[in-house]
């Protein structure tokens, strides 16, 4: 972000009001320190610094934050009021801060409404909704994903986790090579592997020592990405694997130090390179990497992303194992295509993305020179143009060489690609959809009941965290019923019923508080994953007494939640 600066004979002015707003925004943290940052924030902001160079942004609006806790968004929030309400606000306030008669009802009588009043109009303005977000998404259609990192060294998709970082060594790296490539094929953005799953990170982290710092290039090489790509008017994203061998991040291994590390790693990416549009995440409840969202709290990692950028989309790649039909965990429903996970051309509804290796692995081989890549035609053909159509952004990988240069039989294809497809066709507009649930499964393998099931299928299958098996009623049961223990009284605002297949249209969902069975919402959603959401409730146990249906019905899983705001 580069601020246009304003002119310089207000300095002082500028510098005046902001100490004053400061002290008023900060009454208890009255240290000089505090103080001095907020100024130096608010100085840069208005004055205009080089932020890429520096490193430095102000950070965006947030929810639920407020202009009395956060130094750094008072000044933010200054100038936007200045540039909104009243262009003499600064000088005005900047004299009654001087002069002592500074009150809050100045704020009223120099723009008709209270510091509060315009805070939540501030707000507003900097809101976007998560809808729109995914929307923008969709809209960017065609982008480049960048696998490049110790593995490129190493013949390798997965390198070995205690590899030298001295084997990570491209002399001729020129990430604008990579973006003009990008540009080439009419591509909108990119999307590079900040650290794969061998846990070797290629950006300049205070987090740990295995990363590109300590090897001969000593370049950081997720800066020289996002300066190249910002550079061509591309978007950026960036991946990022939960998955950490190196680390010793990985199943019945995990402490909380591994959970701040992740925190750590992900706060450096999100806020030392400016707006980052999407944020790919790997490694992370997939049925290869067998790390659980409650081994890594995804609630806590999404809020986290969110607080610190809350227009970057979060998107995890775990559609090898939930549902297509809604979005859990993640804010965009992934496809990995070469992981035979496909997105359905009929009955999508979702945002999606979908990935695919122009060549046909991830990372660079010492093949890829010489081998043939996959034909242009096609993928325009039957990946970016079908695809587009039923809101799938389509995300083609493209793995530069040990140099750091994309090789030319990859050059050329995209060229090729450019030539076939030009991103001009009429957009799309996404259905809406449910939220996505990101939060604990209190019901997950907790003690189950039900009506008669069959033996193949009894109860503990409907909450045992796996989509592939599922509780069925006996098919004499004209009343089927299934329950799940919560052990001890839980807060909870959301059920999720995901069916075996679409079947039940008629159900109720109640539950027990204090011994006594209550009724919480009756039904009809006739979708195979129904989503209810209500005021928050406590209770002991739930359950779902279904009334219609068309075969006996079967329930793949049932979860309950306690979800956040």
């Amino acid at each position: 972000m580069t601020t246009k600066p304003r002119s310089r004979p207000m300095r002082n002015k500028f510098l005046g009001t902001a100490m004053g707003l400061l002290i008023m925004a900060t009454a208890s943290a009255q240290d000089s320190t505090t103080i001095k940052k907020g100024i130096a924030d608010y100085a840069r902001y208005v004055f205009g610094v080089n932020n890429v160079a520096s490193k430095w942004t102000l950070p965006e609006y947030r929810s639920r934050q407020s202009y009395q806790d956060a130094y750094r968004v008072t000044a933010r929030f200054l100038v936007w009021v200045q540039d909104n309400k009243d262009k003499k606000i600064v000088d005005q306030m900047d004299a009654a801060m001087r002069d002592g008669s500074y009150s809050p009802g100045l704020w009223v009588t120099l723009t008709g409404k209270t510091v509060d009043e315009l805070w939540s109009e501030y707000a507003a303005a900097n809101t976007v909704s998560l809808h729109e977000l995914q929307q923008q998404f969709v809209d960017l259609r065609f982008g480049m994903f960048i696998h490049f990192n110790i593995p490129t060294f190493m013949d390798q998709d997965w390198a070995d986790p205690d590899a030298s970082p001295s084997l990570f060594n491209p002399g001729k790296l020129d990430c604008k090579q990579w973006a003009a490539a990008a540009k080439s094929a009419n591509m909108t953005y990119g999307c590079l592997t900040t650290k794969h799953h061998s846990g070797f990170c290629i950006w300049d982290t205070k987090t740990t020592d295995y990363n590109v710092m300590n090897s001969p290039l000593k370049r950081d090489v997720v800066k020289e990405y996002v300066d190249a790509f910002r550079a061509e008017g591309l978007k950026v994203c960036l991946y990022y694997s939960i998955l950490d061998t190196h680390h010793r991040l990985r199943p019945g291994m995990i402490t909380r130090q591994h959970i701040n590390m992740i925190k750590a790693q992900l706060t450096e990416l999100l806020t030392h390179y400016g707006e980052i549009t999407a944020l790919i995440i790997d490694g992370w409840d997939a049925p290869w990497s067998r790390i659980s969202y409650d081994d890594v709290p995804f609630e806590e990692i999404y809020s986290l992303i969110k607080s610190l950028q809350p227009k970057c989309l979060v998107m995890d790649l775990n559609s090898a194992k939930y549902p297509a039909e809604a979005l859990m965990y993640t804010d965009i429903k992934s496809y990995e295509q070469g992981a035979g996970q496909h997105i359905s051309t009929s009955t999508n509804r979702l945002p999606a993305l979908s990935c695919l290796p122009l060549n046909d692995a991830w990372f660079w081989k010492t093949s890829f020179p010489g081998a043939a890549v996959k034909d242009p035609a096609m993928l325009v053909n039957e990946d970016i143009i079908p695809y587009n159509k039923i809101y799938d952004n389509f995300i083609l990988n493209v793995a530069p060489n040990r140099d750091g240069l994309i090789d030319q039989n990859a050059l050329a294809a995209l060229a090729e690609i450019g030539r076939r497809w030009k991103n001009d066709a009429p957009a799309v507009v996404l259905p809406q959809t449910e939220a996505p649930i990101i939060s604990h499964n209190l019901a997950k393998r907790m003690p189950a009941n039900s009506s008669w099931s069959d033996d193949m299928n009894i109860m503990d299958f409907g909450n045992d965290d796996n989509f592939g098996t599922s509780w069925q009623s006996n098919p004499t049961v004209k009343e089927p019923w299934y329950e799940v223990e919560l052990v001890g009284d839980h807060p909870f605002n959301a059920i999720v019923i995901t069916e075996d297949k679409a079947n039940i249209s008629h159900y109720r969902l109640e539950y027990r508080s204090n011994g006594v069975w209550k009724p919480l919402l009756e039904g009809d959603n006739k979708t195979r994953v129904k989503i209810h959401r209500f005021k928050r409730v406590w209770g002991d146990a739930v359950r779902v007494m279904m009334d219609q249906f068309d075969t006996p019905p079967a329930i793949a899983e049932f979860g309950v939640y306690d979800e956040r705001g």
